[in-house]
């Protein structure tokens, strides 16, 4: 799993397996060039962010809740339903949107200071969004605000 999402760690991430699966992965590393000088540095980064970060996982995970609910309560579609699991949110514009989903990204954050990305699923009609540890309660509030007022208001 990725540290440098949730977890707030400037990179990396943890593979886990057998001893046979990871002799074969660090075979597999060193064959594609994958070794790193400094990688002690790296994974202190990704210690402390596995000693100080993994309980706040479960606010990311709220938030995002509430923003795939906010947007699923005003017509935006979202895969399963609506149902979130983690800090990923996959949300499409409704059909009467007021603006295209090319300009989405560029005017949600150029009025609200909200970067989302776009170009997801066949035909690129999927936005997503991601909490993490830089993401408050008014940052949920802002996004769903200004995806609102840009498409649905």
């Amino acid at each position: 799993f990725c540290l440098s999402k949730g977890l707030g760690a400037p990179m990396g991430a943890v593979l886990v397996g057998d001893q046979e699966f990871i002799r074969l992965a660090r075979r597999a590393r060193k064959k594609l060039g994958g070794g790193m000088r400094q990688a002690g540095v790296m994974a202190a980064m990704g210690m402390y962010a596995l000693e100080n970060h993994v309980q706040r996982l479960a606010e990311d995970h709220e938030r995002a809740k509430r923003l795939a609910s906010g947007l699923h309560d005003m017509g935006f579609w979202l895969p399963r339903g609506g149902k979130v699991d983690t800090n990923v949110v996959f949300f499409g514009l409704p059909e009467d949107s007021k603006i295209k989903k090319e300009e989405l990204p560029h005017l949600l954050f150029e009025k609200y200071g909200v970067k989302i990305a776009g170009g997801y699923s066949s035909g690129g009609k999927l936005f997503r969004l991601v909490t993490h540890m830089d993401v408050d309660d008014e940052g949920v509030e802002k996004a769903i605000e200004g995806i609102a007022s840009l498409c649905v208001n």
